[in-house]
């Protein structure tokens, strides 16, 4: 398994990044916010810990039943994961996380009561954690750049017709109890919430796209653009 720890400054984090996560699209938010946006990346950068871990196996896909295989466990990925995996030839698992440091700085600003700053912590840990996992797709990509295979996008338990109780088997495959220090519940909720996990197809004929939402009736999904509403202060 192939685990690296990460520091804010190596996510690459845009303000645009931030600010789009918080619903405002392409525009720029008020100054009270840009500072405090700011003020709080700062901060976040001298304590963030942010990890991912993955590792590639074997495994087989039956596209007639939408079920993939591996490690001797079955997944029911449902039909629109199964056909975007179509084609791999192995598999990489992973776990991505902005790391129980900033789980414990977000339960800090509840605490004080801050809600504006709760806030923009949430969407800043929302892109730290898909970062942290762009970061392992990169790496991934890495290793197989000499074998000149490519990989497709990465799909996670709650998403696309995939059932989030599946998480279960998903941490199972793990040679840790906990990859990157994440806790999975018995509801299979993960903790640090600022986590992402699943599953990534790799072969030399598959292709990584633009995640196409007209394909997938799942309204929270991250990937959507049609953002929460943005709270105002008193």
């Amino acid at each position: 398994m192939i685990k690296k720890e990460l520091t804010f400054d190596s996510l690459a984090i845009s303000p645009s990044d931030i600010y789009e996560q918080m619903g405002y699209g392409s525009a720029i938010p008020d100054e009270m916010t840009v500072r405090e946006t700011a003020s709080l990346c700062e901060h976040i950068s001298s304590f963030l810990r942010a990890r991912f871990c993955f590792f590639i196996t074997d495994g087989s896909l039956d596209t007639d039943s939408n079920l993939l295989s591996a490690v001797g466990r079955d997944f029911s990925i449902g039909r629109i994961i199964s056909r975007q995996l179509r084609g791999s030839r192995r598999y990489a698992f992973f776990v991505a996380t902005a790391g129980m440091e900033f789980e414990e700085f977000q339960h800090k600003l509840m605490a004080e009561g801050d809600m504006v700053k709760v806030f923009i912590a949430d969407a800043i840990g929302s892109v730290i954690a898909e970062k942290a996992a762009d970061r392992m797709e990169e790496e991934l990509q890495t290793l197989l750049a000499p074998s000149g295979w490519k990989h497709t996008n990465r799909f996670s338990p709650g998403y696309c017709g995939w059932h989030v109780s599946e998480q279960q088997k998903l941490f199972a495959l793990f040679p840790e109890e906990n990859p990157c220090g994440v806790i999975l519940s018995d509801s299979s909720l993960m903790t640090p919430i600022k986590s992402v996990s699943g599953v990534i197809g790799l072969g030399d004929t598959v292709r990584k796209l633009d995640y196409s939402c007209g394909l997938c009736d799942y309204r929270q999904c991250y990937k959507r653009k049609a953002l929460p509403k943005i709270p105002h202060s008193t």
